[in-house]
């Protein structure tokens, strides 16, 4: 359970940068994620999503910046009781019997919730003797599942945790980790490339794109900050009104007609000068839409909405 001592933010990044052999995998890497929120690290393959896990999991040091989890350092001793971290690969110990492995979080974690554990593996029929070694791919994540929420953590690093995991038992523990959050304030960070498991489950975003954060906060504050806008191209490209009065996060042009991802400034719709046929339509973009489309031009300016000072940075 959350522990209000250390205030209301699970997570506060200030600057954090990483650098591997001259190359920036992480840079300038900025917010603050509030404690009991269940939040989805979204962008491509080598966007800096699992170097920001990793230095979370104290298993990579950053370069330069400042980590704080549960209000300690990421460094300090404290924090490594609150967090747990559930790796891509998840290794376990092939060896090792399922209750083996269960008896080894027991014993290396205060706060173990055996019972938690256990039924999070028998959940999927999982025989309690059976070597990790011969278990399939779905049932050894079930078995790592169990082990980070049986540690009771106050934050929980998950990197793309239900990979390979059929629809069902995707279904199950997706339920368990927004419960977890809701009962127990359990801070919840994933990365994910299933855009709808994001849009069903979480309700706070980070968007990473060459290793930079580009988009980042509650979700009912980051959709109604977009419109989608089509209508007729001039002179065969978007109208250059738009960019000039609104952000165009990302646009496309599909013969005489175009397409935008725009974080308006104003209204749109108030264009008494254009002609019938010029009129703009706008639309409420679903979160993949906006996801997709940030994604799709890195380039565009961040938006990072901070909830402490209920305003909008772009």
């Amino acid at each position: 359970m959350h522990d209000p001592s250390s205030g209301p933010w699970a997570i506060e990044a200030d600057d954090l940068g990483k650098r591997f052999r001259g190359r920036w995998a992480l840079q300038e890497f900025s917010f603050r994620l509030p404690a009991g929120r269940v939040c989805a690290m979204v962008g491509p393959n080598g966007a800096g999503k699992s170097t920001f896990l990793g230095i979370a999991a104290r298993l990579v040091e950053p370069s330069t910046g400042t980590l704080r989890l549960c209000g300690v350092p990421v460094g300090d001793p404290a924090a490594r009781e609150r967090v747990a971290y559930l790796a891509q690969d998840k290794p376990l110990y092939p060896r090792f019997t399922v209750a083996e492995t269960l008896r080894l979080g027991r014993e290396l974690n205060p706060r173990w919730d055996q019972a938690l554990a256990e039924r999070i593996v028998r959940g999927g029929a999982i025989p309690m003797a059976a070597r990790i070694g011969t278990l399939s791919g779905g049932q050894r994540t079930r078995v790592a599942f169990a082990l980070a929420f049986g540690k009771r953590p106050e934050l929980l690093l998950l990197d793309e945790p239900m990979s390979d995991l059929d629809p069902l038992a995707r279904d199950e523990l997706s339920g368990l980790l927004m419960a977890e959050a809701a009962e127990h304030g359990t801070t919840v960070l994933m990365s994910s490339h299933m855009l709808t498991e994001v849009e069903e489950m979480c309700d706070h975003l980070l968007v990473v794109a060459g290793g930079r954060l580009r988009m980042a906060g509650p979700t009912e504050a980051l959709v109604p900050a977009h419109t989608l806008v089509t209508g007729r191209t001039v002179d065969g490209r978007v109208p250059g009104e738009l960019a000039e009065r609104h952000t165009v996060v990302e646009s496309r042009v599909s013969g005489r007609q175009f397409s935008a991802m725009v974080r308006p400034a104003g209204p749109l719709a108030d264009r008494p000068e254009a002609a019938p046929d010029a009129a703009w339509d706008t639309l409420t973009p679903s979160l993949e839409e906006i996801l997709l489309a940030c994604m799709r031009a890195p380039e565009a300016p961040a938006l990072i909405v901070d909830e402490s000072r209920k305003e909008t940075a772009a």
